[in-house]
This record gives C-alpha cells, sequence and structure tokens, in this order.
C-alpha cells in the first residue's frame, strides 16, 4: 500500500488546468440581462415532455459546482405558477400534451417558453405520428429553441441568454 501512496506522490495531478473563462464571461451577461428583465430571478419550470433523459442530464449538470447556475439567480420550481419560463424537453407526447398545456396555462404572464433538444425543437426521431404531437412548438408558442442531441450545458447557457434577451 505504501508503495502505491509514494508512486500516486512521485506522479502528481495528470489532469488539465481548467479554464472556465468562457463559463465566466456567459455567466456576467446571463446575470445582466436576468437583472434588467426580471428582477434578478429567474424561475424555471421544467417539462419533460415524452424524451429520453439526456437532456435532462445535461440540465442536471447545470446545477453542478461547475456550472453552478444558481449563482445567477436562475433557479428550477416545482410549480408552474411560480415560474417565469417553461423549458420543455423531448417530443411532445400525446399523453403529456395536456399537461403540458396545463402548466403553460397556469404560469403567470409574461412567460417564456423554451424548446431543448432536438426532439423538443423538430421532433427528432419521432416527429408527428398516432403517438406524438411533434415538436413543442405544434402544441405551444416557442419563444427560444435549443438545438442539439442533447445540448450540452453551455449551450443551454447559451439558449437562456438568447431566451433572456427576447422582449414580450
Amino acid at each position: 500500500m505504501l508503495r502505491i501512496l509514494n508512486r500516486i506522490a512521485r506522479t502528481g495531478t495528470l489532469t488539465e488546468a481548467l479554464d472556465d473563462t468562457p463559463l465566466q464571461t456567459l455567466g456576467i451577461a446571463v446575470k445582466r440581462r436576468l437583472d434588467a428583465r426580471f428582477a434578478g430571478s429567474l424561475a424555471i419550470r421544467h417539462v419533460d415532455a415524452g424524451s429520453c433523459n439526456g437532456c435532462e442530464l445535461e440540465i442536471h449538470a447545470l446545477g453542478n459546482p461547475y456550472y453552478d447556475l444558481e449563482r445567477f439567480g436562475i433557479h428550477f420550481v416545482a410549480s408552474p405558477r411560480h415560474a417565469d419560463a417553461l423549458l420543455v424537453t423531448g417530443v411532445v407526447s400525446r399523453h403529456m400534451q395536456a399537461a403540458l398545456l396545463d402548466a403553460w396555462q397556469a404560469m403567470p404572464a409574461p412567460k417564456l417558453v423554451i424548446a431543448a433538444g432536438t426532439c423538443a425543437c423538430d421532433g427528432g426521431e419521432f416527429g408527428c405520428s398516432y403517438a406524438s404531437a411533434g415538436a413543442v412548438d405544434r402544441v405551444l408558442p416557442v419563444d427560444v429553441s435549443i438545438p442539439g442531441c442533447p445540448p450540452t450545458p453551455a449551450v443551454l447557457l447559451r439558449g437562456l441568454l438568447a431566451a433572456l434577451g427576447r422582449n414580450r
């Protein structure tokens, strides 16, 4: 055991240095727009309308210590009544269509709708069929579409920045 620990001590750190300057710049831009439009806080209600959970994994990564979405004043809420924005992932399945409409109608105005992921933007592999209504814009008016399968957390942050820049 001592031999292994000595080898670890001699080897040192092999990972590359963390360069988060692009993320910091992006975060500062998000915070400025957030302060100007939503008085420093943005509440997002996430609805999975029928995705494979790839987009959800990337959305959850926004809360980890590296991206730390909370430091910019953006947080996820459990109720659409407390939300400023609706973040929809996945193709809208027929079973989730009514629930998605209910969530959107429960939100106070002004409200933003953000479609995240290829399936939410254009229907992806599933499109419009007997089981799915297709992309989110077939059901709700979409303000910002964030393409990608799945979109990375940095791309999601850029999409949120674009959504904050929209005037409604």
